[in-house]
């Protein structure tokens, strides 16, 4: 049996997309699939990431790897037209705490 979840919960560290085409990141504080809405707490955005992150599920796998651009963190940040909410792995997570902008 798989002890992997299936659903972000509350406080799980995320990578979520939206219809815009915004990438962000930060702890899930709400969220609500029915509405597409969600709400992160120290959110940060991802502008740019190199071809070796092979797509946005890679920035949940492994980070922003050397190259992207990852802005400063504010302290909440409400998404509407949510269309993904990936769950980070914690050496994603602390990629995506050092902010990588070069």
């Amino acid at each position: 049996m798989s002890t992997t979840r299936i659903e972000p919960q509350i406080g799980d560290k995320v990578v979520v997309t939206t219809e815009y085409r915004g990438v962000f990141f930060g702890s899930l504080a709400a969220l609500d699939i029915s509405e597409q809405t969600c709400t992160l707490t120290d959110a940060r955005s991802c502008v740019y990431w190199p071809k070796s992150n092979r797509g946005f599920i890679g920035l949940a796998v492994a980070g922003p790897l050397d190259g992207s651009r990852v802005g400063p963190a504010a302290s909440c940040l409400q998404l509407t037209c949510v269309t993904s909410v990936a769950i980070c792995t914690a050496e994603a997570a602390q990629r995506w705490e050092a902010g990588p902008w070069k």
